[in-house]
């Protein structure tokens, strides 16, 4: 045998050094070629993971600026019904009364012990319900019980649905507003982030990490409702967790544990939908639940988790004396609204004062005086005698001030302030604070405003959710502030991952990340961009067909020679002068603008081609220029819808109808004739019962794709 290894050696020693043999002439042209060929595979490979790269950007930015431009949107929408509450003053006594009844909060029971407002004993359960049964105080296999149900597409009873939410009510009252918790030398603390209806994700989660127990702590970040389908199946397995492991299980407020958003994004539609004729009381209990649930957490007194972020005003020691459940929605401040009509109805302010300690920005303020003088000269109003109305006009002498109302008043706002920038600011790497412009609510901050408000509370990090983030997590602002989201597939199937992080008494976090769609797991990266992208475009092609007839205009405005093309550059200026979605166009043009004429743009016949087909028979009978403004107010129509329709029963009134109209044609500074509006409503009534089915209208005006040749 040491024969047969010493022969071997001197072989491999001959095989080895390949650059001591003196090579022919033919071996070194082909080393070269070699050589030549990888440096042009990886050329290649470069630049098309570049391209990839860069077109999963694109998809990212039209999908987020599209979310936050439908944010900024519903938050301009309630200001302008804040100020319409405030200085609505018209002599009809019936459209006073229609205001005050739609947007007050009157219908929020003021009683917090819930056996009034949801009568859950009156619910009786039939014999032959085959759903999860619970009694309590609960226990974990009622939580189990609970989680084999709903993977089998089983419903929890309404009955037990509000016991479980007036329990969680009761418990949530006694927590305070930041919650403080404790690592222990052999215990993680999971953090999760935005779940938004997305059940299969938590499902995910406690597959991967555990159930919640005494030995698994968990904290969840706010958003658990919304844009998903199964939004209250995960309030109940949150809930139920919440009262077995009151210790180990808590839960942070997000900006969408809020009933005026719920209206627009899918919960409150959801609810309806699951439970009929208990889904009102259920929604009304839910106004009270949200309003307690806590908004913050402390981890060892070094890391606060919100959901939001912070400002250069956030001071935990002022949102720890708040009190909470008054705020049953940021986007309504009612209490605003009632403290400046005691004020004018006094004499003692003065409207510039009370306007001036507002946290509305001076271009939100100029923006609804504007829509309230549209609303007077569309529905005739004249104004209001011995009250001036526009901004900065007194009342009355600002020496006659109440300075005890008005101290009570400034310290509300602040209050309120406090709240709205945790739930709804964002990281900026650029330092300073400023109002958050894309999304309408909270702000932007910077590194400096993180350093300071870690510092002054001392803190060493910053953990919130509220953005969605292609790898599930992300860290910024010298790895001071981490951004964690758990909805995994939250734009469409493939465009992020979920992502969850565990902290050790050691505080340094470790994440997981994971997809909850199998589909998405089994695609190539080159796959899921290209499903993605389709989905975006898609999306925007839709934004570009409601607005079309603003979009001819604007080009025609580029067209001085009217010969029908205009430049790519100029088809930019255009498309963003109207759409306002901060798009870097001229990149997407080659998924936009299918051809070009010697370099430039027939504009007639692209907004042909991104034309949509509506499939309805009403439509026939609508006027085409109504049909436009129905598809691009389609969020904010419903919106209102929502919130007139306070039974929520999707039902509306012929005359309530026409009062929609009337809102939505002042707050968009629209002209919509009686006529057509009678048409419309006829169209929709399809039983002839002399009621509006607001749902069936939203499917009779679902936009579909219609493909050209």
């Amino acid at each position: 045998m040491q024969k047969n290894v010493r022969a071997q050696r001197p072989l491999k020693a001959n095989r080895l050094p390949v650059k001591t043999l003196k090579p022919g002439k033919a071996l070194g042209k082909s080393h070269v070629r070699a050589f030549k060929a990888a440096v042009l595979i990886q050329r290649w490979y470069r630049r098309y993971m570049a391209r990839l790269e860069m077109r999963r950007r694109c998809t990212w930015r039209i999908f987020q600026s599209i979310e936050y431009a439908g944010e900024q949107d519903h938050l301009k929408l309630n200001h302008f019904f804040d100020y319409l509450v405030d200085h609505f003053m018209s002599s009809n006594s019936k459209e006073r009364d229609f205001i005050n009844r739609v947007f007050s909060e009157s219908d929020i029971p003021k009683d917090p012990k819930v056996e009034k407002a949801c009568n859950y004993e009156l619910i009786q359960v039939p014999l032959h319900y085959a759903g999860p049964r619970l009694s309590f105080p609960l226990s974990p296999d009622h939580a189990t019980a609970l989680l084999d149900a709903f993977k089998q597409e089983k419903q929890l009873h309404a009955h037990y649905v509000l016991k479980l939410f007036h329990e969680t009510l009761k418990h949530l009252s006694q927590l305070p507003n930041i919650n403080n918790i404790s690592t222990c030398l052999s215990e993680e603390i999971t953090v999760c982030g935005d779940l938004h209806g997305q059940l299969n994700d938590l499902f995910l989660i406690f597959y991967k990490n555990g159930l919640p127990s005494p030995a698994k702590r968990y904290v969840f970040n706010g958003d658990f409702v919304d844009r998903g389908k199964q939004s209250i199946e995960i309030l109940i397995i949150l809930f139920a967790f919440l009262l077995i492991y009151p210790k180990e299980v808590h839960l942070n407020r997000g900006n969408h544990e809020d009933y005026m958003i719920n209206l627009r994004y899918g919960f409150t539609k959801e609810v309806m939908r699951k439970y009929k004729e208990h889904g009102n009381k259920i929604l009304k209990m839910l106004r009270h639940v949200f309003s307690s649930l806590p908004l913050a957490t402390l981890i060892d007194q070094k890391v606060l988790v919100v959901h939001g972020g912070v400002s250069d005003t956030t001071d935990l020691q002022q949102l720890a004396r708040i009190d909470r459940r008054k705020v049953f929605s940021l986007l309504t401040q009612k209490r605003k609204s009632e403290k400046i009509l005691r004020l004018s109805e006094a004499g003692t302010a003065s409207f510039s004062e009370v306007s001036r300690q507002s946290d509305i920005s001076k271009r939100v303020q100029q923006s609804v005086q504007e829509e309230l003088d549209s609303c007077r000269q569309q529905a005739g109003l004249t104004e209001p005698r011995g009250l001036e109305t526009s901004i900065g006009t007194p009342i009355a002498s600002v020496s006659e001030l109440d300075m005890k109302s008005l101290e009570s008043f400034e310290m509300e706002e602040t209050e309120i302030k406090q709240i709205l920038d945790i739930l709804w600011s964002d990281p900026h790497p650029q330092d300073g604070c400023r109002i958050n412009e894309e999304r309408g609510g909270g702000c932007y901050f910077g590194p400096d405003v993180t350093e300071r408000v870690l510092q002054k509370h001392g803190l060493q990090l910053l953990i919130r959710s509220h953005e969605c983030k292609p790898e599930g997590y992300e860290f910024c602002h010298n790895r001071k502030v981490i951004t964690i989201f758990s909805a995994s597939n939250y734009y469409a199937v493939g465009s992020n991952r979920g992502a969850y992080l565990k902290l050790g008494p050691d505080l340094i976090p470790h994440f997981v990340q994971y997809q909850a769609s199998k589909m998405a797991s089994q695609l190539t990266m080159t796959q899921r961009i290209s499903r993605v992208e389709e989905t975006a475009y898609q999306a925007l092609r839709e934004k570009l067909f409601a607005h079309r007839s603003d979009l001819a205009t604007a080009f025609k405005s580029f067209d001085k020679n009217r010969s029908g093309v205009i430049t790519l550059s100029d088809w930019a200026t255009a498309v963003e002068s109207v759409l306002h979605l901060g798009l870097p166009w001229r990149m997407l043009r080659q998924q936009l603008v299918p051809r070009l004429i010697a370099g430039k743009l027939d504009y007639s016949h692209w907004l042909t081609h991104i034309a949509m087909e509506q499939k309805s028979t009403s439509q026939e009978r609508i006027q085409s220029s109504l049909l436009e403004t129905i598809y691009r107010n389609l969020p904010n129509l419903e919106t209102i819808f929502n919130i007139i329709d306070t039974d929520h029963s999707g039902l509306i009134s012929f005359e309530e109808f026409h009062q929609i109209w009337r809102l939505f044609s002042t707050h968009m500074q629209i002209e919509i004739s009686d006529s057509s509006i009678c048409d419309l409503a006829r169209s929709i009534d399809f039983n002839k019962d002399g009621n509006i089915d607001f749902n069936e209208f939203l499917e009779a005006f679902r936009i579909i794709k219609h493909q050209i040749d």
